[in-house]
This record gives C-alpha cells, structure tokens and sequence, in this order.
C-alpha cells in the first residue's frame, strides 16, 4: 500500500504586490492619486479662463495616461518601471571603460576634435577578483558558484517525490543568506565536437570504435545543420561573511553541493577558471569559449618567437 501523497497549494507570483482597493496595489492608488491631485488642481486654477469642454478633454486624457501607467505592464515589469529603466538607460553612457579617466579634459599633445567626444564611463562590477578557490570577491563580501543538474519528478515515484521536495525545503529552510538560483539555456557547439570527433577516430585501436566514433561524429555534423541545440545550465550563487574565515564561500558552497546532491542531482563546486569560465558566458552566452582560458587583468601575455627560415645557398 502506498503512502498517501502530501500536497500544498501554492501561489503562481509570491512576489505579488498586496491589493488594496479594487484590485489595485498601493503602487497603483499612489499614481493614481497623484494624478488626480494634478488634474484637480489644473481644474482649480484654469477653469475661469480655459472652457469647460477643453478642460473634461485634458482630464479624460490625463485620466486615461495615469490608468495606463498604473495597470500597464512591458516585458514583464509595470509600465512605470519599465519607463523609468528607459529613461536611466537613454542617459547613461554608452562606453565604459575599467580605466578610471584621471581628467576630462584632452592632453596639450593631443589634437582636440572638432566635436566633442565623450569620454568612456568608469566600469563598475560588483565583482572584482576570483581566486583559485572559486570565491568571488565582492563590495559587500564574498560568494561561490555552484553548477547543478536537474532532475525529472515525472519519473519519480510519489514517495521519491516527497522526499526530493523534503531535501529541497530543507536545503531552503537552512540558508542564512541570499543565495541566487539561475536556470539558463546556452547554444551548443555541436560543429567542433563532431571535428574533433571525427579527427581522433582513426586513433581509436578496434576498428568498431573507429566506425562508431565516425558515425556518432557524423551525426553530430547533421544535427548542428540542421538544429540550435541548446543546453540547460544551473547555477547557485552562496554568499557568505568574511568574518566567518578566509574560505567562508568555498566552505559555503561545498556545504550546498553536498545539500543539493542528497535531493538527487549531480552538483559541484566551482573553482576559479570554472566560475570565470561560467561569469564569461553569462555575460556572453552566444561566444564560444576560447581553449587556453583568460588571462587575469596583471598577466603578462607572451607569444612564441617567430621561427626563422631556413635559406638555401
């Protein structure tokens, strides 16, 4: 007999705004307020001297732009957010440097333009070094990265079920700081997977192999024809205090991988390339990683010296 199956009723948005009067959340009352305060007082001081039909013309459209801005959404945020992103977004700088500029004004040695040039704009990360470790130095402290898998419930049994939600509620209950979950999709270069592939087929020592590696090869040169795949990536970011020790993220972020395998998925720890790594691609998700890595900001970068050619006499 199986155990009888536990189940809870939960919100679609917790994160929704209390409503107050008719539906409307105090966000929502308080434009429409000002809005009509505003209208009020242009009705107070115009309608000696402006008619009455112009008048009830401004307030139904002042009325009507006040309700839009109120209820209307863009791209998932209320249209006054989304306005005020606008405006912050039309007046910040386009080019931003992490060379802090020292003047603003051009060298003597330098031909000033004809039309003025706008400097770039200092480059503000909250990130500012990543150590061997993985532990991400930031303004405010210090946080990991963890890359996880998921997991199917479909699959599951309800008993299994239970107790992968049990694991994850208590894996939630147990955070004492902010921890960011991030579930992105990434292009998969299929193309250079099938090359390498098919380049290292014929090193394979049974000849079965060697047609199997070529077919698989091959498949995968069909499949990046005719398809985008994509991949699913999750990332958990854990912060921590610097108070609490040296490694306090590291010590963090093994603490929820270890969490987070107990509910049956395959979770790591990253490390400092890793982190960088998995950093670039998010904020570059469409550039294929390069081979050798990134330099750090100090390294010295070096290239081989050009070989000479030989010269017959």
């Amino acid at each position: 007999m199986s155990a009888p199956s536990t189940r809870a009723r939960m919100p679609s948005d917790i994160d929704a705004p209390d409503k107050i009067v008719y539906g409307l959340s105090f966000r929502q009352l308080a434009i429409l307020a000002v809005a009509a305060v505003a209208v009020y007082g242009i009705w107070s001081a115009a309608h000696e001297v402006v008619p009455l039909p112009a008048l009830i013309g401004v307030a139904v459209i002042a009325g009507g732009l006040a309700f839009g801005l109120a209820v209307g959404r863009r791209d998932g945020l209320p249209l006054d957010q989304w306005l005020l992103a606008a405006v912050r977004h039309q007046r910040s700088p386009r080019t931003l440097s992490t060379l802090t500029p020292q003047a603003s004004e051009l060298p003597d040695w330098v031909d000033a333009p004809k039309v003025r040039v706008a400097l770039p704009a200092p480059l503000r990360l909250p990130a500012d070094a990543i150590d061997g470790d993985g532990q991400i130095r930031l303004a405010n402290g210090v946080a990991a990265i963890v890359a996880t898998g998921s997991i199917n419930l479909g699959l599951r049994t309800e008993a299994e079920q239970q107790a992968a939600v049990d694991s994850f509620g208590r894996w939630l209950n147990s955070l004492a700081r902010p921890t960011q979950i991030v579930v992105s999709a990434q292009p998969v270069d299929l193309a250079s997977h099938a090359t390498q592939l098919d380049a290292r087929a014929g090193s394979l020592a049974h000849p079965a192999l060697r047609d199997a590696a070529a077919d698989h090869a091959e498949f995968l040169a069909e499949l990046a024809s005719k398809r985008d795949p994509l991949r699913r990536q999750i990332l958990v970011t854990t912060h921590a205090d610097p108070a609490l020790g040296a490694h306090a993220a590291a010590r963090h972020a093994d603490d929820t991988a270890r969490a987070l395998t107990s509910v049956g998925v395959t979770a790591r720890a990253l490390d400092g390339a890793a982190a960088t790594a998995a950093l670039a691609a998010a904020a570059d998700p469409f550039r294929p990683p390069r081979p050798g890595g990134q330099a750090a900001p100090d390294a010295v970068i070096t290239t081989p010296a050009p070989r000479k050619r030989k010269t017959r006499t």
